[in-house]
């Protein structure tokens, strides 16, 4: 075998050992996360690098607002209950999406993923990502039941600049606890989560309102886990 050889088979090592053990790690993070509170995830830790300040506060499943709980599941995976962690049918929409548009611009994740991608990913758009995020995903499912999951996604989601999780963004909007929230309120910060540095300053968009007025139409049809 030539040098260069040997390099490439070395390197190839090196890097299947630091992919074993992220996942490792990724395992041990999850089983601690399963009963204990979390309050870093790699959002959060990349905002604290860039310099930015990051407010959050752990709620508990029952400390969150049934009507807030209802708005993630109608609005961001309406299936989040029956799934094993992926939809098949958003991916394949996804993907005709994707291949008619040339662009990785849909992704059709589910909670379970986009839990994944906020824990332990970053927003960069890659198939390769993707990958990583399907595996995590697995993982997720795998150790955590569906209130888990669901409580996880509510409490790292961003909620605007440096605000992570329902509870400091029920505070800081509506100066309550998430527990307190009516159907509006909950509607209106679920809508945030598509652009939620955006929608901070700008609550009167009138897509945010649109879709805080669809998600309150289906609230009923949400199936809490």
């Amino acid at each position: 075998m030539t040098s260069i050889g040997k390099f490439i088979k070395r390197l190839f090592l090196a890097v299947m050992l630091l992919v074993v053990a992220f996942h490792v790690l990724v395992a041990g993070l999850l089983m601690i996360w399963k009963t204990q509170p979390i309050n870093n995830s790699m959002f959060m830790l990349t905002h604290r690098l860039t310099g930015g300040s990051v407010t959050q506060q752990w709620a508990e499943y029952d400390a969150i607002a049934k009507t807030a709980k209802q708005a993630a599941i109608v609005s961001e995976d309406s299936t989040f209950s029956q799934h094993n962690g992926f939809d098949i049918k958003g991916i394949e929409a996804a993907r005709k999406k994707n291949e008619a548009t040339g662009k990785m611009s849909a992704g059709g994740s589910t909670i379970t993923q986009q839990l994944a991608k906020n824990l332990f990913l970053t927003s960069h758009r890659s198939y390769v990502r993707k990958g990583e995020e399907a595996i995590i995903t697995v993982m997720i499912e795998t150790l955590w039941d569906k209130p888990r999951i669901l409580t996880a996604y509510l409490n790292v989601a961003e909620f605007g600049n440096g605000i992570y999780g329902i509870d400091a963004a029920a505070y800081h909007y509506f100066n309550k606890s998430a527990a307190k929230l009516n159907r509006d309120e909950s509607a209106l910060l679920i809508s945030m989560l598509t652009n939620p540095k955006y929608y901070e300053k700008n609550r009167g968009d009138k897509r945010l309102r649109n879709k805080q007025r669809i998600i309150q139409k289906r609230l009923n049809n949400a199936v809490l886990p």
